[in-house]
This record gives structure tokens, C-alpha cells and sequence, in this order.
């Protein structure tokens, strides 16, 4: 028969086991490897592309585009990623819906009117939020460095020229 200190060491000692054992068994990502050693995941549950995999198209005013969900060219939610050439400014221009922004790196410069003035626009460094408000103009860009964004729409993402001559 066991002590009652000797029954507390055997269930402490159980515990530990059963809590560092498995830590020992899990698949650890191998960071040099893209999914190596990944356990499987239902892609019923969720899919995901590493940046690797992710494919950029050219897009307008000297930017790269990759569509992550949807299609901007019709109707519905789309989300893109816009990745900025330095020194690439888009002119005055409007979209028929609201747009969501985040900046995800760099800086974007952002301006409104149908005055093209590049001068006057603002700065909005990584981590920045921005609405583009549904029919109302402006226009946006890179002046030094290549700003990513990510936007999030409804379709279709038509851009309409607005620039004043």
C-alpha cells in the first residue's frame, strides 16, 4: 500500500508524463522547408498558400496584384493584395463601391481631388487602415520603397478615370 506523499508523487509524476510525451511526438515545422513536416489539415476546415505559392499578375499603374478570394471582376466580396513599383502613382480615379485597405508593409501615399498632385498626398506607413469611399475620387502610390496592401471589395473593381485636364 502506498503513502499518501508516495500516491502524490505517482499521479504528479503521470501528469508530467502524459503533458511532455506527446510535445515530444508533434510534427515540428522545419522553418528551412516549406511543409516539411506539417501534420495534415483538413482542407474541409481551412486551405492556405505559404507567400511563396501566392501568384502575382501585373495590375495597374505599375503595381502587382494577387487575388487571394474572389474575382474583382465580377460581382461579389473579393480580397487582393496590390504590391506597389516605386515611384508608381495611380491618377485621379473612382470605384463604385467601398474598398478596405490595410497597408501590410512600406509606404503607401494616398491623395484625394481630381487634381493629380503627388505633392500633396499623405503618407500611410505599415499597419495604416484606409476606406475608399464609393464613388468619390482619388488617387494613390509609391513613392520610394514597394508598398503591399491588402483590399477587400465588392465587385466588380472597375476604376473610373476622373482626372481634371
Amino acid at each position: 500500500m502506498l503513502t499518501t506523499s508516495a500516491r502524490r508523487r505517482y499521479w504528479l509524476v503521470a501528469l508530467v508524463i502524459t503533458m511532455v510525451v506527446p510535445l515530444g511526438l508533434a510534427k515540428t515545422p522545419d522553418p528551412g522547408v516549406p511543409n516539411a513536416n506539417v501534420p495534415d489539415l483538413d482542407p474541409a476546415a481551412l486551405v492556405y498558400k505559404l507567400p511563396e505559392q501566392i501568384h502575382w499578375t501585373d495590375g495597374p499603374a505599375g503595381a502587382k496584384m494577387a487575388v487571394l478570394a474572389g474575382d474583382p471582376a465580377k460581382p461579389g466580396l473579393y480580397i487582393v493584395l496590390i504590391k506597389w513599383t516605386a515611384h508608381h502613382m495611380s491618377h485621379p480615379h473612382w470605384h463604385p463601391n467601398d474598398r478596405y485597405i490595410t497597408v501590410l508593409s512600406g509606404t503607401w501615399w494616398v491623395g484625394t481631388g481630381a487634381k493629380f498632385d503627388p505633392d500633396s498626398t499623405v503618407p500611410l506607413p505599415a499597419g495604416s487602415f484606409v476606406t475608399h469611399f464609393g464613388k468619390q475620387i482619388h488617387y494613390d502610390g509609391a513613392k520610394d520603397g514597394e508598398p503591399v496592401l491588402e483590399i477587400v471589395g465588392e465587385g466588380p473593381a472597375t476604376a473610373t478615370p476622373a482626372e481634371a485636364k
